[in-house]
């Protein structure tokens, strides 16, 4: 017998698979036959197969992608850094399409600014010069010597404390200039309260935060629940 095509198995078992051709002579006829034999995998539907195949480039194409861009902001978190102070090094880190970079060494004071304005500017910055070059908006968070998780536990316990001092006088509490990042964490911080609502005042990056007491419903006449 003669070897026609050697057949496929395709895009990971899953796509594409050819069938194997050869051509086998009978002696009682002596005329060739083309016999196929099957080297198909087992039957999956093609669009789920070829779903399959795109779901797995396109999680691998994100993840180089990531790998990139962190390289990237590195490069240009260390310029920017160098500027400021001496002997800082960086560590990066990369989870759920976010890029970590902490920084170690140097004057720490300078590098955070006052109420951590520095600090924010670099990372603006860098999340510019990381999106530039990814199709995908990837979110950065830059941190110096632990400053950022000891802010926000300092917000969670103010907020818990003035959303405490709401309940109990009945009257509004305003937090003072916080940027996005910071208010998210008062709102997140509170908004598991039933008791107590919250909501953003002014205009520009630096916004107050104002925590209300929720008004209860109470029941008016025929039984009907009024809004006080």
């Amino acid at each position: 017998h003669d070897v026609i095509s050697h057949g496929s198995t395709g895009i990971f078992g899953l796509v594409g698979a050819k069938r194997a051709k050869i051509r086998v002579s009978v002696p009682e006829t002596d005329k060739p036959q083309v016999v196929e034999k099957s080297t198909d995998p087992l039957p999956v539907e093609d669009t789920e197969a070829m779903s399959l195949v795109e779901e797995a480039f396109e999680a691998r194409a994100v993840a180089e992608d990531l790998v990139a861009v962190e390289k990237t902001g590195l490069e240009a978190l260390q310029k920017l850094v160098d500027y400021i102070t001496a002997d800082a090094a960086i560590a990066s880190d990369r989870k759920d399409e976010k890029l970590f970079y902490n920084i170690a060494g140097g004057n720490s004071a300078v590098l955070i600014g006052k109420r951590g304005q520095t600090l924010e500017a670099m990372q603006y910055l860098v999340e510019k010069i990381v999106n530039k070059q990814s199709e995908k908006r990837i979110r950065v968070e830059i941190d110096v010597e632990g400053y950022l998780e000891k802010k926000r536990e300092k917000l969670r316990g103010l907020a818990i404390k003035l959303g405490e001092k709401v309940k109990q006088t009945k009257k509004p509490a305003t937090v003072g200039q916080l940027n996005a990042y910071d208010r998210r964490i008062v709102h997140l911080a509170l908004k598991a309260d039933k008791e107590l609502r919250t909501h953003s005042i002014g205009e520009g990056y630096y916004r107050k935060l104002k925590i209300f007491p929720k008004q209860r419903r109470r029941r008016g006449k025929g039984g009907k629940a009024d809004n006080k």
